[in-house]
């Protein structure tokens, strides 16, 4: 059953260049994983500090297998550093 990964940063406009270059870095490398469907990245109209990433996976596992992996652990600790926090993440499934 395929799951979708939520996930939601505040991050100060004079950061967001700093953030789409992280993202964009996981994007790609995400493209690579096993059970990777897509991705998609929004940017709240009313609300410019807030962005929104979703993600589609097979498996929960592989979204798991991803969440663990080293190499995401490099940018999402980028990514924490700059957001000032750790990410969280929301996990949905069809049904």
């Amino acid at each position: 059953m395929s799951v979708k990964i939520i996930i939601k940063r505040i991050v100060p406009e004079d950061n967001i260049k700093y953030l789409t270059a992280l993202l964009k870095q996981l994007r790609t490398l995400a493209n690579n994983q096993p059970g990777y469907i897509s991705g998609e990245t929004l940017r709240n109209f009313e609300n410019p500090d807030e962005n929104l990433v979703i993600s589609t996976w097979q498996t929960i596992d592989d979204w798991k297998n991803w969440e663990n992996s080293k190499e995401r652990a490099e940018i999402q600790k980028k990514i924490d550093l700059l957001l000032g926090e750790k990410t969280k993440y929301e996990i949905y499934h069809y049904g």
